[in-house]
């Protein structure tokens, strides 16, 4: 079910149009994405990277750079502890590469052999889970390893970050996740981890002015702080390759940001923007490697690409194996070991996609076992056990769910140490805050708003279930698929000068969505099924006034061309205009996104 709605944001869009020498429609679009003053218009349009915040806003970014400075200088044997999903190993090998860069210069400059090249450890997604555990601590100490940097994890360790320090270790934390808090007479006491350093937009204490950064975003700006610190306090003489590394970790700042769905706005956009050249000319041989092997050499990189191309064959091997591959892909130095690999990850991914099929398939006919009994509805928050699920396919699921019921979903299975589970949130419900009502049910949990993690002990998972909505506040309107229309226009607006136009929108992602124009009336004609599975309809649309366009619909082909038939044509429709380019000709083409019959309700 869903409602459509028309965006009603005002302002004066002839005044933005003349000023920022766009098109009326185009200021209507950038009011649609909340951008309200000029300063915000101007930087969405036409920042670059010289505009991103300095990174030295962020609390402890001094501290930090001082600390590993001095920590590179003195020889001490330093450890990367990241995470297993893109942005984990992004982040990683940003800090690797930024690091082991410093430290090999001081290698050289001193002529020093005890000046150590930082390592990383990737945890093992079944054996270790999410973030900081004790077993990484001791292995570190075991180790002779004096100083751990976290990235896209640690703020939510604090156990594991005091038993660190107990072992004579130093932590810095690189992070971006929610702080964690404690409701103490209806106030918020947040608890931050005991490290040397903690560096994460979210601190309430942090200055840092965009707060939607990713963890690759936060280990990028810790590296451009700390070249720009040994380089002030002349603890380098000179780094003649520092701008190469820093667009190389730029280029996986930019792949993180899209690969952790992060909102492309603000300085998200510019990051992307740019970062997606970064990705096609990096010089990077495992990343390009991977390129090649998916087909994507020569062509123009889309956020697209990166989230369900590129990025599934980085999560792939987390999921199935060990992230250490993508790790191992991302420092190779010949094309032969590169090529090789990203094949491997390629395969991995495939693998994958027909794991999650299946799993999907049960839970689906679990959700629907439950509606039977429960008045035809499912919960209002969805808890789905499916104990024999592969735990790393466990949040894809939860995502599919989510699109499909509207309604927030966990999907749980079994660990090697009891229920773990993902969850996928809609925009009405914030998961961890909801989850922080019964904290004390978990053995462990994480995340922020649209997803989560968490761990439970065994058996518990219809305890869970039971609690997690007895504290939900959900209504029925919550669960209606809002769809939010930028402007009704006919397509007789549609044209070249307008695609031009939209395109200084670009990339479109997350936060950014393409977008959506709404005509009533069309006559949709000369519909055509194709696709293996029946799911895209081409044909052509006509307006009253007699425009037509070609015009391409995604979904169950066969009911699309039935509803047609029984409404003679005629048809409301939400849409993208949008350039196909086939056998070397560009045309306009309509891309329906929703549509209603006529005779259907409009709302």
């Amino acid at each position: 079910m869903e409602k459509w709605f028309i965006e009603v944001k005002k302002a004066d869009f002839d005044a933005i149009a003349e000023k920022f020498h766009v098109s009326p429609v185009v200021a209507r679009l950038l009011r649609n994405r909340d951008m309200m003053t000029d300063e915000e218009i101007a930087l969405f349009l036409n920042g670059t990277p010289k505009d991103l915040h300095d990174p030295f806003l962020m609390q402890d970014m001094q501290t930090g750079v001082e600390l590993m400075a001095n920590f590179i200088q003195e020889g001490k044997r330093i450890r990367i502890i990241g995470d297993y999903d893109i942005d984990g190993v992004c982040s990683s090998f940003i800090l690797q590469k930024g690091l082991g860069y410093v430290s090999g210069i001081c290698r050289e400059q001193e002529k020093d052999n005890k000046v150590f090249v930082p390592d990383v450890v990737i945890p093992h997604r079944m054996k270790d889970g999410y973030g900081l555990n004790d077993r990484l601590i001791a292995e570190a100490a075991e180790d002779g390893v004096e100083v751990i940097i976290t990235c896209d994890n640690g703020i939510a360790a604090s156990g594991q970050i005091a038993y660190a320090k107990e072992l004579g270790m130093q932590v810095i934390v690189t992070d971006h996740h929610e702080v964690p808090y404690e409701e103490v007479e209806e106030t918020r006491r947040y608890v931050l981890p005991p490290a040397d350093a903690v560096i994460d937009p979210h601190r309430v204490d942090c200055k840092y002015p965009f707060k939607g950064i990713c963890g690759g975003v936060v280990a990028y700006k810790f590296v451009q702080a700390l070249f720009a610190y040994v380089i002030e306090q002349r603890i380098v003489k000179a780094m003649p390759d520092a701008i190469a590394v820093l667009e190389e970790c730029f280029a996986f700042a930019a792949f993180a940001t899209v690969g952790d769905v992060m909102e492309l706005n603000g300085e998200n956009h510019i990051i992307v923007k740019y970062g997606l050249k970064a990705i096609a000319s990096c010089a990077n041989a495992g990343l390009q490697a991977l390129i090649e092997q998916c087909g994507l050499k020569d062509k123009e990189l889309t956020p697209y690409h990166i989230g369900f191309v590129l990025g599934p064959c980085f999560n792939a091997s987390g999921r199935l194996d060990s992230a250490d591959r993508v790790l191992e892909l991302l420092q190779a130095t010949s094309k032969r070991e590169a090529m090789s690999i990203a094949a491997e990850l390629k395969e991995l991914n495939l693998q994958r996609q027909e794991l999650t099929q299946k799993g999907l398939e049960d839970a689906v006919a679990m959700v629907e076992a439950q509606c039977d009994g429960n008045g035809g509805k499912p919960d209002d928050v969805i808890v789905v056990y499916l104990p024999h699920v592969h735990e790393s396919l466990a949040g894809i699921i939860a995502g599919k769910l989510r699109e499909r019921f509207c309604r927030p979903v966990f999907v749980l299975t079994d660990g090697e140490e009891g229920i773990k589970g993902s969850g996928r949130s809609i925009d009405t419900y914030h998961m961890y805050e909801e989850m922080t009502k019964i904290k004390d049910i978990f053995t462990k949990y994480g995340g922020h708003k649209l997803a989560a993690g968490l761990s439970l002990p065994m058996g518990s998972a219809e305890m869970f279930r039971k609690q997690i909505n007895a504290v939900s506040n959900l209504t029925e309107e919550d669960f209606v698929e809002k769809v939010m229309i930028d402007v009704p226009m006919p397509i007789d607006y549609v044209s070249k000068e307008l695609l031009d136009q939209m395109a200084l929108l670009e990339p479109y992602g997350n936060g950014n969505k393409k977008p959506l124009f709404a005509q009533k009336g069309v006559l949709f004609e000369h519909g055509t099924i194709l696709g293996k599975g029946g799911n895209v309809v081409k044909g052509r649309v006509k307006s009253p006034q007699g425009t037509a366009f070609e015009a391409i619909y995604f979904g169950d082909g066969a009911a699309f061309l039935q509803n047609i038939g029984k409404c003679g044509g005629f048809v409301n429709i939400v849409y993208t205009p949008e350039e196909n380019t086939y056998r070397g000709m560009t045309k306009i083409q309509i891309g329906i996104k929703h549509i209603q019959f006529a005779g259907e309700e409009t709302t």
